[in-house]
């Protein structure tokens, strides 16, 4: 029983290591069948991506090769079109050639024509002068025997009367050259004689040259006056300004030719009227506080001026001299304010020309900077500007155009010129220097009026604010010679009959002009 008990279990144990090897056979089948159908399955993926590829491959080649086909085609168009269109050139070139061909050949014809002409008209001229030769010397035989003179007798007596004709053409030449002469020294003379005045502190100068300072009260010029004249013998001594105190109600006369120094006399004598302290010692101190107080307010001018455009590295000095037109006036102009308007109106005409803006603006700002000192020193203000300018270290440039600007010195640059034109443009545009509109625009009509006047004249044109007058004359009335004396003529009625600033140009414009009709 043990035995077969123990047989059983052996038999048992085999028949597991059996079933056990059966079914890790199978497992392993199974496993194999698994990895082939994968494999399969991975060949066969691998397959239908190729297909895709090799699909897309064909597609993206077809898409490529109608693209190139298209843009062949595109191509060919446009280079055909471009034939047509040189061919079409070509045509109209040859047709243009052949027409000019026509023409030379009708003007060698017409050439041809005139010369046998002008050959027949020659051979009858010959035959007129053979003619008239023979004319002449009966004539001269006859003359000869009627007057009792040889001909070389009558040419020493027809020379002796043309030479005295000539001496008295020539005297009257002379004449008239000395008075135009002394026509030019007149106005000339004239001219330095109103800078003269101008320089003089006359009537004529006053709104120039004189400040009002109000009163509270005539009992205020007692005291500014003070016991035998002393605080105003004092005021006048700090100042270097005149006192006029007359019967003008509740106001003081300032005179003096200094702005600056007029302003400062201005302010202090307002102080003392509202400290009501005037004597001697006060006024000294009250005139020192107010000097250094207008001196700053002068080199902030300068340094706002400059810098409103744009300019650096300027020298103090200058600063200061441009700082000082804040109380100069021309014409009832600012002068600073005048300046400035041509600093930049001449950067706006050199950027329109591509010209150095800053540099333009600077000459602008610059160009009348000698009227700071022209009271102080003698000369034209564009010459004494120049000077100072150079001293300060300005470019020859600079120093130029501000010479230049009223033609002291002749303009040798693109920059003169602009400072001119802006110059010009400030100061005659309506309002700059309180002129009305209605005055500006009857200045105009007067101005053409003037020139309509004279005999000749077609038309006439105010141009430039009226600082230019052009005359259009007819040709077949006046000559090359009477436009020059007809120019001289109307500037010189134009300053007997008006009254304008700076100066006005006459131009007289003459010509002549051939108009013919071609037909075909």
């Amino acid at each position: 029983m043990m035995t077969e008990g123990i047989a059983f279990g052996i038999v048992g144990v085999i028949a597991g290591f059996v079933v056990a090897f059966w079914i890790k056979g199978r497992i392993v089948a199974q496993k194999a069948e698994a990895a082939e159908k994968e494999a399969a399955r991975i060949i066969e993926e691998s397959r239908h991506k190729a297909d895709t590829l090799l699909k897309e491959a064909e597609v993206q080649t077809k898409d490529a090769l109608f693209k190139l086909k298209s843009d062949f085609d595109h191509e060919a168009r446009e280079t055909q079109l471009e034939l047509k269109k040189r061919e079409a050139r070509l045509v109209q070139k040859e047709e243009a050639l052949d027409r000019k061909t026509e023409q030379v050949e009708f003007r060698d014809q017409d050439l041809s024509r005139r010369e046998r002409h002008a050959q027949k008209r020659e051979q009858k001229i010959e035959a007129r002068e053979l003619e008239y030769a023979t004319l002449i010397d009966e004539q001269k035989q006859q003359l000869e025997r009627i007057s009792g003179l040889t001909s070389e007798q009558a040419k020493e007596l027809l020379i002796r009367a043309m030479e005295n004709e000539a001496r008295f053409e020539a005297a009257k030449l002379v004449k008239k050259i000395e008075n135009e002469a002394k026509e030019e020294a007149d106005k000339k003379s004239k001219k330095i004689m109103a800078t003269a005045i101008q320089r003089y502190a006359a009537d004529y100068v006053a709104e120039r040259t004189v400040s009002v300072v109000p009163l509270p009260n005539d009992e205020m010029k007692g005291r500014i006056i003070g016991r035998e004249g002393r605080n105003i013998r004092a005021l006048e001594a700090a100042t270097g300004i005149d006192l006029i105190i007359d019967d003008t109600p509740e106001a003081v006369i300032l005179s003096g030719f200094n702005p600056v120094r007029r302003e400062v006399a201005r302010l202090s004598l307002q102080r003392l009227i509202s400290d009501g302290r005037i004597h001697p010692a006060r006024i000294e101190d009250v005139v020192k506080k107010v000097v250094q107080e207008v001196d700053q307010t002068i080199k902030e001018a300068g340094e706002q001026a400059a810098f409103d455009l744009g300019i650096h590295g300027m020298h103090n000095e200058l600063v200061k001299y441009i700082g000082r037109l804040k109380f100069r006036t021309s014409y009832s102009q600012n002068v600073l304010q005048h300046s400035i308007e041509v600093g930049f109106l001449s950067g706006i005409m050199a950027s329109e020309l591509g010209l150095n803006t800053k540099l333009a603006r600077r000459m602008g700002l610059l160009h009348d900077i000698g009227k700071a000192i022209d009271h102080e020193v003698e000369g034209p203000h564009a010459i004494i500007g120049s000077k100072l300018a150079k001293k300060y270290g300005e470019s020859p440039k600079v120093v130029h155009a501000i010479a230049s600007h009223h033609e002291d010195v002749p303009p040798n640059s693109v920059y003169a010129y602009l400072v001119q034109a802006a110059d010009g443009l400030s100061g005659a545009r309506p309002g700059a220097r309180k002129e009305l509109l209605e005055n500006y625009i009857k200045r105009l009509e007067d101005l053409e009026k003037i020139a309509n006047e004279f005999k000749g004249v077609s038309n006439t044109y105010a141009i430039q604010a009226g600082r230019e007058l052009r005359v259009l004359v007819e040709s077949d009335k006046v000559s090359d010679d009477e436009a020059v004396l007809l120019s001289k003529d109307i500037a010189r009625k134009i300053e007997e009959s008006l009254n304008f600033p700076g100066q006005i140009k006459v131009t007289v414009i003459r010509e002549t002009r051939a108009v013919e009709l071609a037909n075909k």
